[in-house]
C-alpha cells in the first residue's frame, strides 16, 4: 500500500518502503544504523512500539501521552517519534465518538492509543484486559473507567488485543504464536451488543470478532482500515504530502469500508 501511494504521489523514483524483521533485542541497534543507510524513517509494529518511543530524542504530544510510538523520523541526527495509531483509529470510525460509551480491550501499545484517542475525542471509555491489574493501571493512568467483566456492553467496542492475530500475514512474520480464538477473551458471554465494532487485528480473512459484529448487526471495521489510515498519516509526516487513501485501499485489498 505504501508503494502504491508513493507511485500515485509521484515519489516512486526517489522513495521506497520495505519490511525489515527484527527481534526486540536487536531493535535499538537496527534503528541506530538506519539513517546512515539512507532511511528517512520507519514504522514500528508489535512488539516494538514502546521501544520506539524509548529510543527517540523527541516525541510528539500524542506519542508522549500514549506512551508508545509507531512512527520514527530521522532528521538532522535526531530521532523523532510519533503515534499515528490514534489518528488511524478515530479516522476509521463512521463518525465522531464524542458522547459514546466505548470499551477498549487490551493493555498494550495499541490499547493505549485507542484509550487516549477515544478519550480525547469525547467518548466515555472503559478498559478491559485479561490481567485486571494491567487494565486497572491503564484506567488510572488515563483517567478512564475499569471494566471488570460485569457489564461488557458498549456502543463502541475496540479490540486492541492480539486475539485473532496470526503469526504471518502475507508471508510477513508478526508474532511468535497464533493469537487465541475470540472465546479466550472471556467477554461477550451474554452476546455482543454494540453499534460499532473496530478490530485492530488485520489479516487475509475477517476475524471472529468482525464476523460476530456483522451477525449482531453492528458496523464492523477491520484492522486493515486502521492500518491504511495510520500508514497514510506516517507518509504525511515523512513527505509533507497528502497520501491517496483509495490507492492504498486497493493495494491493501481492503474491504473494510
Amino acid at each position: 500500500m505504501h508503494s502504491a501511494a508513493l507511485t500515485e504521489m509521484g515519489l516512486a523514483d526517489e522513495w521506497t518502503y520495505e519490511a525489515i524483521e527484527v527481534s526486540p533485542d536487536g531493535f535499538d541497534a537496527l534503528v541506530g544504523s538506519l539513517p546512515v543507510r539512507g532511511f528517512l524513517g520507519v514504522n514500528a509494529t508489535v512488539p516494538h512500539k514502546l521501544a520506539a518511543l524509548a529510543i527517540a530524542d523527541e516525541a510528539s504530544e500524542a506519542a508522549r501521552a500514549i506512551g508508545a510510538a509507531n512512527t520514527l523520523t530521522f532528521r538532522e541526527g535526531r530521532i523523532l517519534a510519533d503515534n499515528t495509531d490514534a489518528e488511524g483509529i478515530t479516522g476509521s470510525l463512521p463518525g465522531s465518538p464524542a458522547g459514546m460509551s466505548a470499551l477498549v480491550l487490551g493493555a498494550g501499545g495499541s490499547a493505549r492509543a485507542a484509550i487516549w484517542a477515544l478519550r480525547e475525542a469525547g467518548a466515555r471509555v472503559r478498559v478491559w484486559n485479561r490481567t485486571e491489574s494491567k487494565a486497572r493501571a491503564l484506567a488510572n493512568e488515563f483517567g478512564v473507567e475499569l471494566e471488570t467483566g460485569g457489564s461488557t456492553n458498549a456502543e463502541l467496542v475496540v479490540n486492541a488485543t492480539t486475539v485473532g492475530l496470526k503469526s504471518t500475514v502475507g508471508g510477513q512474520r508478526l508474532c511468535e504464536a497464533e493469537g487465541p480464538d475470540l472465546k479466550h477473551l472471556g467477554v461477550f458471554d451474554d452476546g455482543l451488543q454494540a453499534e460499532v465494532v473496530l478490530d485492530m487485528v488485520y489479516g487475509e480473512q475477517e476475524t471472529e470478532l468482525i464476523k460476530a459484529a456483522r451477525v449482531a448487526g453492528a458496523i464492523a471495521i477491520g484492522g486493515r482500515e486502521v492500518l491504511i489510515r495510520q500508514g497514510a498519516a506516517s507518509l504525511r509526516i515523512w513527505t509533507g504530502l497528502e497520501p491517496p487513501l483509495e490507492a492504498m485501499r486497493r493495494a491493501a485489498g481492503s474491504t473494510d469500508v
